[in-house]
């Protein structure tokens, strides 16, 4: 069977990685690598496919960065162009990006099935992009492969046909667990003169916390008393970048000695700064699952979460903006030295992959 795998903004890297890793095991599978590329510059695109060891795409989009209309019309313009000239038997995607719901609908409308990896995830919140996303490739899917429960119990509520629907894990745990070794062997906290579970790791992306300068504003004071407790060390996406730089705040950041601010990282060097940390601070939906996966505390601050596993049975705590609880849970680890067992979440064994290529090749 011919599979066109869609990845274009870097969680999809990770999470397709973990197929290509055990392809050859599949003989009667091929699966062909199309990038969209949503995430195009060399540190959120190229270091990864070296790091995670992906093979060369097949095909490259090449769609950049533009509004979500914009953004998701073109990558629908130039997947239809490649699979009416290169038509595969099924198309896979992963996550909730607007490649995944692009391809997904072109795949749609031209008769070829999908299936659909991390289907089910719910935050119940249409103001984020990535719902409406999850939502609708979802229901276009034949096929969907649940990281957790809680995605099970959601696909059935909105009545998809239970035969579709396979609970196999994660494959972004799948990548981690490969690559855990390699990012134990770097140390780029060091460049900062800090040690191991010294430090918050902290992420901000969102458009819900960096485009609204009131937001932004709040949640640069919480970071500026965050570093007062201990070191700070912040991969500057460029989205947040752009708010910072227009504003003060970016030099309150830079100015402050114990928040020590980088460039984009690699996945490697995102993971090595994740195990090695005291604690996560984020509004990713993957660091969520990669922290809890490994046993490190994470504080993520957004209003809602489509992975409630990660709060139930993992490390997770949801700020939903009470910093009266953000400053308690910061305290409580500091002070506590709280320890999180790892492995702890159901399926989530580094298998997922093979769950998933063993039922696709039946």
């Amino acid at each position: 069977m011919l599979i066109d795998i869609i990845a274009g903004a870097r969680p999809n890297f990770m999470k397709v990685a973990a197929l290509f890793a055990i392809a050859d095991q599949y003989p009667q599978l091929t699966l062909r690598l199309v990038h969209t590329g949503q995430h195009y510059d060399a540190n959120m695109s190229d270091i990864f496919f070296r790091d995670l060891n992906l093979p060369e795409p097949v095909h490259h989009l090449g769609v950049g960065s533009s509004s979500h209309a914009q953004q998701t019309a073109a990558i629908m313009i130039g997947y239809e162009t490649w699979v009416k000239a290169n038509p595969p038997q099924m198309v896979v995607v992963v996550g909730d990006v607007n490649s995944t719901v692009a391809c997904a609908l072109v795949a749609a409308k031209e008769g070829i099935p999908i299936a659909h990896v991390e289907a089910g995830l719910r935050s119940f919140d249409l103001t984020m992009p990535e719902e409406i996303n999850r939502i609708v490739t979802d229901s276009l899917s034949s096929l969907m492969f649940a990281t957790e429960a809680s995605a099970v119990a959601n696909l059935s509520r909105e009545g998809r046909p239970l035969s579709g629907i396979h609970l196999v894990g994660h494959v972004m745990i799948d990548t981690l667990f490969r690559m855990k070794l390699k990012a134990e062997a770097i140390t780029p906290y060091a460049d900062f003169n800090l040690q191991s579970h010294q430090y918050a790791y902290l992420t901000l992306h969102r458009p819900s916390n960096v485009d609204d300068e009131a937001t932004l504003a709040t949640l640069c004071e919480q970071i500026l008393w965050l570093s007062k407790q201990l070191p700070v060390i912040f991969p500057v996406h460029p989205r947040t970048k752009a708010r910072l730089d227009n504003s003060s705040l970016g030099k309150q950041l830079q100015n402050t000695q114990a928040i020590h601010l980088m460039e984009p990282v690699s996945y490697l060097t995102s993971l090595s700064l994740t195990l090695n940390s005291m604690m996560v601070v984020t509004d990713s939906g993957g660091l969520q699952e990669e922290s809890s996966a490994l046993g490190i505390p994470c504080l993520t601050l957004r209003d809602t979460t489509e992975r409630p596993i990660t709060i139930a049975e993992g490390t997770n705590t949801l700020i939903a903006g009470d910093w009266s609880l953000f400053r308690r849970r910061v305290g409580e680890i500091t002070t506590d030295n709280i320890q999180y067992s790892q492995g702890k979440i159901p399926y989530w064994d580094g298998r997922a992959g093979v769950r998933i290529l063993d039922i696709l090749s039946n």
